[in-house]
């Protein structure tokens, strides 16, 4: 059943990348956090995003080997993240981690171009500029990881319910009280 969660994870991801979409607005890093949480495996929970990107840089094509790495990296994290955020079970640990998985996106992705792209002089005010000319990447980021970790853990969260046939809760029940059916 992982094995099977984790190629449709991956599908969503190639197919979301591969459409046409808003940059950055992808499922990749919800769908990382969604397997680093669901997954007990741990290794099939880290091949989700990496699978998803190497299949979707098959089909869309490559671009400098040491920016790819970064990202693949920054997109794997969220993964770590999420496995680590396991212990607690909690879901508010879910929201922490999607937007610090943004921000460490957001941050040695655009090092790593400012770094290796050559479009920016390799200067404080070169790194300011791609900083700066990122950020309306870094908003699409930002609302397409919120947006897709609500889709999926909504989803997941709604499917449990179904498949256990118990009615949705629309108020979380109170301490020491029932909650009724």
């Amino acid at each position: 059943m992982e094995l099977l969660l984790a190629a449709g994870l991956v599908g969503l991801d190639v197919v979301a990348r591969v459409l046409p979409h808003a940059p950055n607005f992808t499922p990749i890093a919800a769908s990382a956090i969604f397997a680093g949480t669901i997954l007990r495996s741990r290794a099939l929970a880290l091949a989700v995003p990496l699978t998803a990107m190497v299949l979707g840089d098959f089909l869309l094509g490559g671009y400098d080997w040491r920016v790819m790495a970064v990202v693949y990296g920054a997109l794997t994290l969220p993964a770590l993240l999420a496995m680590a955020g396991r212990r607690l079970r909690a879901p508010i640990v879910i929201v922490p981690v999607v937007l610090s998985s943004s921000l460490i996106f957001f941050v040695t992705t655009n090092f790593a171009v400012w770094a290796w792209s050559g479009i920016y002089p390799l200067t404080m005010s070169g790194l300011g500029h791609c900083y700066l000319a990122a950020l309306p990447f870094s908003q699409n980021t930002l609302c397409g990881d919120m947006l897709w970790s609500a889709a999926l853990f909504g989803g997941w969260w709604l499917a449990r319910h179904a498949l256990a046939n118990t009615p949705l809760p629309l108020v979380p029940a109170q301490a020491g009280t029932q909650a009724t059916k």
